[in-house]
């Protein structure tokens, strides 16, 4: 039986939102701090093989990104739905798939990295050391995808400080080691790679701990109802839509680095330094859009139209929030940033003639950004697939058009061009959201039926 969905007070939607702001913004410190504790070893190679080595890892983690929004989806429809069981059999499946994933990887990295060095060649040196570096951290891969399907999953409870803590400890315990194996025990390159892996899964036992409660449930091992075949085939249908979307937005993503290298390196590094701002924004959203997705979950779970529009409209009110201060602040700043973060003139000047993309973009893109996160909650997944199919046209028919005429103003316009057309055709979808939860008939009416 549908449990009664609290009033989605901003109150609420803070609490959620907050503590995954500032979860991201400790992402970079980490990054830093790798950089430099190898950068006081005094050579090139190192470095680079450092950032080669956690570029590749991180892509193939990636692919398994799903696990976190999928998982944040159905359980937040659970939630709301007041299957407890369920709730506790979702965290059984979501660990499992991490695993498996893990594993799969480990297995297979001996052509997995020779693939990714054959795409991204690096001199003998850094390949070398890359190679030692990731032969070491991919130790941790089933950690850290299962902490995807963990994250996702006390996203849908509204535990974002429990996310937050995990974040910290890691990071945390991660610096700390960087600084004793490579400082103080001199293990170079390797003593980066032990720390992170020791602090990976050190962030999935913290994160188990949080989710005690759920081993406290029965059905977490209710091997009956984890492995019930019609769950299962809907949680496979989810996340594969989920995964051909995002393979989909980051095929817009890599498109845009390899088209804007053809104007010469100093726009390719202008470019380099302007999407810095689309990840300030993407991170400073995040928050707010995770919100969407639990919130919109739980009332599609309870079948509550009204609980699923207050949800939308709250996240999406703060949303545009932080999007006005951060298009005010670029505007007003922008050009102080770029300089901070290139100090070749020329990089500069290049960067500073498309800065009015970056004002314009979290403007633009607000509406996919929100609407992801709404329809994500909602598990209407097959909407997203297709209007992402569709986005990812309307770009290359604008990079065709625009890019002849105007160059890199042209490549920019077509990237701003899809976010429009993501958040216009994900628009149009709403409203049958609202009709299917009415009318009883959500996406994801087949796990919300009886309880076991």
């Amino acid at each position: 039986m549908a449990e009664a969905v609290r009033p989605v007070t901003h109150r609420r939607v803070l609490t959620i939102a907050l503590p995954i702001v500032i979860s991201n913004a400790t992402v970079p410190i980490l990054g830093a701090v790798d950089t430099g504790v190898v950068g006081q070893l005094g050579l090139a190679a190192p470095i680079g093989a450092v950032g080669l080595g956690a570029v590749i890892l991180t892509g193939l983690y990636w692919v398994f990104g799903f696990l976190r929004m999928g998982t944040t989806g159905l359980t937040s429809q659970a939630q709301g739905a007041g299957r407890q069981g369920e709730v506790a059999a979702l965290l059984t499946r979501a660990l499992m798939i991490g695993f498996a994933g893990g594993l799969v990887i480990i297995l297979l990295q001996a052509p997995l990295f020779w693939a990714a060095f054959r795409l991204a060649p690096a001199s003998a040196e850094v390949e070398g050391l890359a190679r030692h570096y990731m032969a070491i951290r991919v130790w941790s891969a089933p950690a850290m995808i299962a902490l995807f399907g963990m994250t996702g999953w006390l996203i849908a409870r509204e535990r974002t400080r429990a996310v937050l803590a995990i974040q910290v400890l890691m990071n945390g315990l991660n610096i700390l080691l960087d600084l004793w194996f490579v400082l103080g025990l001199d293990w170079g390159v390797a003593g980066v790679a032990r720390a992170t892996v020791i602090a990976e899964w050190g962030g999935l036992a913290l994160g188990l701990w949080f989710c005690r409660d759920a081993f406290g449930v029965p059905a977490w091992r209710d091997w009956a109802q984890v492995f019930d075949p019609e769950r299962l085939r809907n949680m496979a249908s989810v996340n594969t839509d989920i995964l051909l979307r995002s393979l989909m937005l980051e095929g817009i993503v890599i498109s845009f680095l390899f088209l804007g290298s053809d104007f010469g390196d100093a726009t390719l590094a202008a470019n380099q330094v302007l999407l810095q701002f689309l990840h300030i924004t993407a991170h400073a959203l995040d928050g707010f859009a995770f919100a969407a997705e639990a919130l919109v979950g739980q009332a599609v779970g309870a079948r509550n139209r009204a609980a699923l529009r207050q949800a939308a409209l709250r996240t999406s009110q703060w949303g545009l929030g932080i999007i006005a201060v951060l298009a005010t602040g670029f505007a007003l700043w922008g050009g102080a940033l770029i300089n901070l973060m290139a100090k070749a003139p020329e990089v500069q000047a290049e960067a500073q003639a498309y800065l009015i993309y970056m004002v314009l973009a979290p403007i633009l893109g607000l509406a996919a950004w929100m609407l992801d996160g709404i329809f994500i909650g909602a598990t209407r997944t097959r909407d997203m697939r297709n209007m992402m199919a569709v986005s990812l046209m309307i770009y290359v028919v604008a990079v065709i058009v625009l890019m002849p005429l105007i160059g890199n103003h042209g490549l920019w316009a077509a990237l701003l061009i899809s976010y429009v057309a993501r958040g216009l055709t994900l628009g149009l979808r709403y409203p049958a959201l609202e009709r299917a939860v009415a009318s009883q008939r959500s996406a994801n009416a087949s796990v919300v039926g009886p309880e076991r």
